[in-house]
């Protein structure tokens, strides 16, 4: 669904303000300026300042384009399949992860969503497999972020 400009903005700025309002009850580090609740403010601020250029260029082509558009991918069958199955990947993820783990569930989730996009299955399950592999390398050995192994947790490193 498309959603004019206007709408979007503000949706932005009431997040925006949440943040802000959230990071008042954030406390002060002793004997230091910055504390815990600088960034979170500053990219709520910028949120805010994005989303008043939001609202001021929806409502001055509100005229041009409507409030609410259903996108024409609804209509297909295929990328409705593969919206629905992102959705269903991330709840299996969370329902799963810690037991069949990163590897698995990636994996399986890619090479679902490449053939409903009608990837060829040779080229989809390599690209699979060699994306997960890359993902976990990202997260897990850069980023420090801590997969589950699941079913590997014998070979955790």
């Amino acid at each position: 669904m498309k959603i004019n400009d206007a709408l979007a903005g503000a949706l932005l700025m009431a997040l925006g303000i949440a943040v802000l309002l959230a990071t008042r009850g954030y406390p002060q580090i002793h004997g230091q300026q910055i504390g815990p609740a600088v960034f979170p403010s500053v990219v709520a601020l910028v949120m805010i300042g994005c989303a008043a250029i939001l609202m001021f260029n929806g409502w001055r082509t509100r005229a041009q384009h409507p409030w609410f558009s259903v996108p024409d991918w609804l209509g297909s069958r295929r990328h409705v399949a593969a919206f629905v199955m992102v959705i269903a990947a991330t709840i299996v993820y969370i329902a799963l992860g810690q037991i069949l783990g990163f590897f698995i569930i990636g994996t399986v989730t890619l090479l679902a969503l490449f053939l409903v996009l009608r990837v060829k299955p040779l080229l989809a399950t390599v690209t699979a497999i060699v994306a997960t592999a890359v993902i976990w390398y990202a997260f897990y050995k850069l980023l420090r972020v801590p997969l589950p192994w699941g079913v590997f947790q014998a070979f955790a490193f």
